[in-house]
């Protein structure tokens, strides 16, 4: 039979119900210390007919933020707050990961420890501005990272991994795309370093690779994905040669046999991208590959069909849509997305989403 949205998968020690994957989402609703609550466990709960969630980026160390009301999971009282959130999608018979995360020079002094300068593989400043208690700011000049300040960082992946175990997460995703910190590591835009983190490909992608053993040191390799964004300019980012890097980032991957290797498509803003072979990309890694960015239900149906892809995430459908899966099997209609409220606020426009109605009801 021929492979569908609605196919079960194996991904590592679980059976996915289907292949419908719920994208990281960032949405600026954690509490005070960045605690998650409640209400996020609703959010989650309600989308856990999803084959698999992946949590939104979650910083894991106090520096790795860069927008205001993002999640952590460097401290106990983060990984508590997280335990409900896993255990309110369990109770659904949903599986989640978190999504680890950095965000390197795309951060403001702001939300630094002691206003210091945010940090990267080099001191060059990003275009662009984020969010923060005082309103939009540009992003503030980062320092570059010491060589000596790097296993600090990898040792900090290898604990929020530990905790997101302990409040219940099936794996994790070190998120390694979209212009964040190891991103950043890997492209020659932002990275003009000339000690062992740069220069070559291999050189650019120890960072990555460093983290990713980090992490399956901990929780092993069949719960730890990655995820990376080849041609996405997001965060002003970009590459000299991305197919031959991310091709060469395929091959490294592929023997430590991970759960995974999830990959955005293109450019999240929707401009032309030059032609690029993600077969390619796929063929390299070997594992089971999630396919995103801006796709529907046909297009990731013809995905599937043609072994262009294993799984495929869906971002802002499942924002609006926190019944996607029952909608895409029963052809019906989507709600149309609120962009007012994407990031910040309560439950408007995050829990409060409209269910298809009980054809059956009375």
């Amino acid at each position: 039979m021929p492979t569908t949205l609605f196919s079960p998968v194996s991904l590592g020690a679980l059976t996915l119900n289907n292949r419908i994957v719920m994208a990281p989402l960032t949405r600026s609703r954690a509490g005070a210390g960045n605690v998650p609550h409640a209400l996020n466990a609703l959010y989650y709960a309600q989308r856990a007919s999803a084959g698999l969630i992946i949590a939104e980026a979650t910083q894991v160390v106090p520096e790795g933020q860069g927008y205001i009301a993002t999640p952590g999971i460097h401290t106990e009282e983060q990984a508590a707050g997280w335990k409900s959130v896993t255990a309110a999608v369990h109770a659904q018979g949903g599986r989640i990961f978190l999504q680890l995360w950095h965000v390197g020079r795309i951060s403001h002094t702001a939300f630094q420890p002691h206003g210091a300068a945010p940090v990267a593989p080099s001191a060059i400043q990003a275009e662009g501005k984020t969010y923060t208690s005082e309103g939009f700011v540009p992003l503030s000049v980062p320092r570059a990272l010491d060589a000596e300040e790097i296993p600090r960082i990898v040792a900090a992946y290898a604990h929020a991994t530990r905790l997101a175990l302990e409040a219940g997460f099936d794996g994790v995703e070190v998120h390694a795309a979209n212009g964040y910190l190891i991103d950043q590591f890997l492209r020659d835009k932002t990275n003009h370093r000339t000690d062992a983190y740069g220069g070559s490909f291999e050189r650019r992608s120890r960072f990555l690779l460093e983290t990713v053993d980090a992490a399956t040191a901990v929780a092993g390799a069949s719960r730890v994905g990655v995820r990376i964004s080849p041609q996405n300019t997001f965060n002003d980012i970009a590459d000299s040669q991305p197919q031959a890097l991310f091709n060469h980032v395929a091959e490294q991957l592929a023997p430590r046999k991970l759960a995974y290797l999830h990959v955005i498509e293109g450019d999240m803003s929707g401009a032309a991208t030059a032609p690029f072979d993600y077969a390619a990309i796929k063929h390299r890694f070997g594992g089971l590959y999630i396919a995103n960015n801006g796709y529907d239900k046909a297009r990731a149906t013809a995905a599937l069909a043609e072994g262009r892809a294993d799984l495929v995430a869906f971002g802002k459908p499942f924002i609006a849509n926190p019944d996607l899966v029952t909608r895409f099997l029963l052809d019906a209609p989507l709600n149309p997305l609120q962009a007012a409220t994407l990031y910040g606020g309560g439950s408007a426009g995050y829990t409060d989403y409209p269910l298809l109605a009980d054809p059956t009801a009375t």
